[in-house]
């Protein structure tokens, strides 16, 4: 699904504030106590609670794997003055739907309200227009989860209803609230802008 500039581990994207790259190793303590806090596991479909030290190893395994065969892009969140600190993590993965990718997200409830995740989502949107072939991008969010639904509206998605979904982290189907972004939606939101890379 992801060309092979972004199979490496030194690809990274840069927004105004943060850098989005990949996650490594020495993250694994800080990404367990971001997304083990209760507030930021409740809001979503997947992360469970407790979610210890072994749940991040294994998730930051699984996202290199997965961004090292192109079938996803998973990137850590880091404040450009302190790139080797995670604050929350983005990712895009296949779908059943052919030409179709799933965007997922969270943010470090310290880290809420600055627009960090909007932010992010414009640089990591613009990429994946920019280099695949996709046509769409759906995105769920927990129906009482505000932000999350606002940073959708905010990055042009548009309301497909709501549905459930398999959420084994949340003890089985759970409803949600999806919503699209098309490339034309994309391009129309965001104009013709093309995300700042590097892979050095």
């Amino acid at each position: 699904m992801f060309p092979e500039i972004t199979h490496d581990d030194i690809f990274r994207l840069e927004t105004e504030r943060l850098w989005l790259r990949w996650p490594r190793s020495a993250d694994a303590e800080t990404l367990a106590r971001l997304a083990g806090d209760p507030d930021v596991a409740s809001q979503t479909a997947n992360i469970p609670h407790p979610y210890n030290l072994r749940d991040a190893e294994q998730f930051i395994r699984k996202a290199r794997a997965e961004n090292e065969s192109g079938q996803g892009l998973v990137l850590a969140l880091a404040f450009k003055r302190q790139p080797n600190e995670l604050i929350g993590v983005i990712g895009a993965h296949g779908s059943q739907f052919r030409g179709t990718a799933g965007l997922g997200y969270w943010l470090g409830r310290e880290f809420w309200g600055q627009g960090l995740m909007t932010e992010a989502g414009r640089t990591f949107i613009d990429l994946i227009f920019g280099v695949t072939s996709l046509a769409e991008i759906v995105s769920d969010a927990l129906p009482g989860n505000l932000s999350s639904r606002r940073v959708q509206e905010k990055l042009g998605f548009a309301s497909l209803g709501e549905m459930e979904i398999e959420a084994p982290a949340r003890g089985g189907k759970v409803k949600v609230a999806r919503t699209r972004l098309t490339r034309g939606a994309a391009h129309t939101a965001f104009g013709a802008r093309r995300p700042r890379l590097t892979s050095t």
